[in-house]
């Protein structure tokens, strides 16, 4: 039993367990993988006050290292349902059951695929969705960047350090990106392919091309995703938690939700993905639970 249950492990998750534990609450930190989030797999952040650059894998780690000072953090283990009892919440993982006073959701996002065929099942070999786990593997190779987002940009100028050939290719006729981000693609030398999608991903046992939607026929040993994240909000679709269009879980400015004593923060709620704010909404979040499970008429 637990005063909060914080579901995900990244940076909102991680700064609600290190507020909500100062605070007093017997919080707890529950992750499906390991902690960090997708920050952990940015190659390089920069803009993140106090760090010109750091590290993705850095910076999260020593969030992670933060909390844990205060409060446990289990890793690997996926909540599947989620039951309200009468004064509590009952939490079924796969390995254990929970059971707490409060929740604060910081389930984060997972990345967006294209939908194309080849891309599920070249899936680990050769198509990826993390230029920092994967970008090493590409040394003198020739690899495909989806996108037209600081993320593509991030991830095609990470694979260019690591000796890769880039091209990105892109849907619209301009980038999307920070023009910074522009500026150094071209200077690196990334080829830039506008105004067009990947309809194919072939290859026998490994990436060998992509078929454009201009006809073109390119051949590569790889394609990185950075075509932006959707939600880790299906667990909470069969509950009453009210989310918008898209699957984000809708929040007011003190981070609850619909649900009494459920709060959210985070990039489960939409908004501007930055970690920045992911601290600044999980620390909101673990704030307005104190308020209102120990000092609700507390002004």
């Amino acid at each position: 039993m637990h005063d909060v249950i914080i579901i995900g492990g990244g940076p909102a998750g991680l700064t609600s367990g290190i507020y909500a534990s100062r605070s007093g609450l017997d919080a707890i930190v529950i992750d499906m993988g390991v902690a960090g989030g997708l920050a952990a797999t940015a190659p390089m952040i920069e803009n993140y006050p106090g760090f010109e650059s750091i590290r993705g894998l850095d910076l999260t780690g020593a969030i992670e290292k933060h909390c844990s000072k205060y409060c446990e953090i289990v890793e690997g283990e996926a909540i599947v349902e989620i039951a309200r009892g009468e004064a509590i919440f009952n939490l079924s993982g796969e390995k254990n059951t929970y059971a707490s006073r409060a929740i604060i959701i910081a389930t984060g996002t997972k990345h967006r695929k294209l939908g194309v065929p080849g891309e599920d099942s070249l899936a680990g070999r050769g198509v990826s969705y993390c230029a920092t786990c994967d970008g090493f593997f590409f040394r003198d190779k020739r690899v495909v960047v989806v996108g037209g987002g600081n993320t593509a940009a991030v991830d095609a100028l990470y694979l260019r350090s690591v000796g890769a050939e880039v091209l990105l290719v892109h849907r619209r006729d301009e980038l999307r990106m920070d023009k910074t981000l522009q500026k150094a693609l071209i200077d690196s030398g990334v080829q830039l392919i506008l105004r067009a999608t990947i309809e194919n991903i072939s290859g026998e046992k490994r990436v060998e091309s992509v078929l454009l939607s201009d006809g073109q026929k390119i051949g590569c040993n790889g394609v990185f995703v950075a075509i932006g994240t959707e939600p880790n909000s299906t667990v909470f679709e069969r509950s009453d938690l009210k989310v918008d269009k898209w699957g984000y879980i809708e929040v007011d400015g003190s981070q609850r939700t619909s649900m009494d004593n459920v709060y959210a923060a985070g990039d489960v709620t939409g908004g501007m993905k930055q970690v920045i704010i992911a601290c600044a909404q999980g620390a909101m979040a673990a704030n307005t639970a104190y308020r209102d499970l120990v000092s609700p008429y507390w002004a």
